[in-house]
């Protein structure tokens, strides 16, 4: 008789896949109209299904893992980050040998060794760094983010695709569907994000609380926490040491200053607790990641994404919260889109003369009351209308700021257009895309568009 001890055999491929396979190959009567059960549902959703994993940190690790054992062949993940020391407590897929190395290219090479036919494209740098085509070609995307901003992106990206008819339904084929984790301590949640059906992320942004902000008195005066001393480094001893050089939160040798200038606050005022990682946590609003958390989030939004593509399963509606701090609450909440989020809605309509240029429309969306959008960025499908950045694409789109929209559209009486800038949002300046729709006055057929004129 084997000791329990004993090292378990790996299971074969047939035993791995057993449990998926027999839920893909019955009916059932929460399934959707659409699923179709099949022996081979497996292998098809395998071979064409592909997903994008944003995110490499501790929920990212685990949706990569999860997503993979799911039947997933075909993913990519993205991530800016390398590997630091302090990640390897609970992201399980790093080592010591790879501190210092990027997230998104040791995460896949991870899971790809431990899972055979997956094939995990790394990519290395920001989101915004890619262009918004490169996110057309996922069916779903699954966030592991840490960042309301990073999230917000992704969303407004997400929601671009998406079109609607003549009577303001959304288009099925141009729905793209997210499904967002997130981990907080004990505290989870992952939600189910349905462009045009469900509420996206900014119609409910208001679900996540406002950051803790220390009064400038406090930090400048009588500081009596180690926070206080970093966030005096952060929110002042910067700006009189760097002054117009803004200081970047990914940036080692930024954070390494803020740390050793927070450490000189502290000794002054004879004040102990101040080290990297709590610097890290101050500045960039990190809270202590649990690793049990990020792999219950993480088997939730794994489930949503696999009912979403498969219609093996009705999907969670719409927000599924976990607790774990004290015993086990799971609860689900159902909340209600809002009709005129800027984001997931038809878009904002802005009406041009036809004589107006790209220049005067830019201009319009820096003084419009709802989007205040500075250095716009303007596309028309897929073309680059005006690019702000970089160097080489704006002097080759520079010559169309002084070309009427009208012209540049095509002479078609109304239109989308997307445009990606600098917008307002949860109080901060950040990147974000916004989808427009323009008609032209005095073209009889722009007064189809039924929705709040803007001029």
């Amino acid at each position: 008789m084997a000791s329990p001890d004993a090292e378990q055999p790996a299971p074969t491929e047939p035993e791995r896949w057993r449990d998926l396979d027999m839920l893909l190959s019955r009916p059932g009567n929460l399934v959707e109209a659409s699923f179709d059960p099949s022996p081979g549902l497996r292998d098809l959703l395998g071979s064409l299904v592909e997903v994008l994993v944003v995110g490499a940190g501790g929920l990212g690790c685990e949706l990569l893992k999860d997503l993979a054992l799911s039947g997933f062949k075909k993913l990519h993940v993205i991530d800016m980050d390398t590997i630091d020391v302090s990640n390897l407590n609970r992201q399980f897929l790093f080592r010591v040998q790879d501190v210092g190395k990027s997230k998104a290219e040791v995460a896949a090479k991870r899971v790809m060794e431990r899972v055979n036919g997956v094939n995990i494209v790394p990519h290395f740098c920001r989101i915004e760094d890619k262009e918004i085509e490169f996110y057309s070609q996922f069916h779903i995307i699954v966030l592991g983010l840490d960042s309301i901003e990073a999230r917000s992106y992704i969303n407004s990206v997400a929601c671009g695709f998406l079109e609607y008819d003549s009577n303001d339904n959304p288009l099925e084929e141009t729905v793209k569907p997210m499904v967002d984790g997130g981990t907080e301590g004990f505290k989870g949640h992952a939600r189910v994000i349905i462009p045009g059906k469900t509420p996206c992320f900014e119609c409910n942004i208001w679900l996540f609380p406002p950051q803790v902000k220390f009064p400038l008195c406090t930090l400048a005066e009588t500081p009596r926490t180690a926070a206080h001393c970093i966030e005096y480094a952060h929110l002042i001893k910067w700006d009189e040491v760097h002054p117009g050089k803004p200081f970047d939160a990914d940036d080692a040798e930024h954070m390494q200053w803020i740390y050793s200038e927070a450490l000189k606050r502290a000794e002054l005022f004879g004040i102990s607790g101040v080290t990297y990682s709590l610097t890290q946590g101050v500045v960039k609003n990190i809270i202590p990641a649990i690793a049990s958390t990020n792999a219950i989030i993480s088997a939730a939004c794994a489930l949503e994404a696999f009912k979403l593509i498969s219609g093996c399963s009705k999907s969670v509606s719409n927000y599924l919260t976990y607790n774990g701090l004290e015993g086990t609450h799971i609860k689900v909440t159902e909340f209600i889109r809002d009709k005129d989020c800027l984001v997931c809605g038809p878009g904002t309509l802005i009406e041009l003369d036809t004589t107006s240029t790209l220049s005067d429309f830019i201009k319009m969306l820096e003084e419009h009351p709802t989007l205040r959008m500075s250095k716009a960025s303007v596309t028309h499908e897929g073309n680059n209308l005006y690019m702000q950045s970089p160097e080489v694409l704006e002097q080759m789109t520079r010559p169309n700021l002084s070309v009427p929209m009208f012209e540049l559209l095509k002479e078609v009486p109304y239109t989308t257009v997307h445009a990606t800038g600098m917008a307002e949002n949860n109080g901060k300046k950040v990147s974000s895309l916004r989808k427009l729709r323009v008609a032209f006055k005095g073209i009889e057929e722009a007064s189809k568009m039924d929705t709040t004129v803007s001029s």
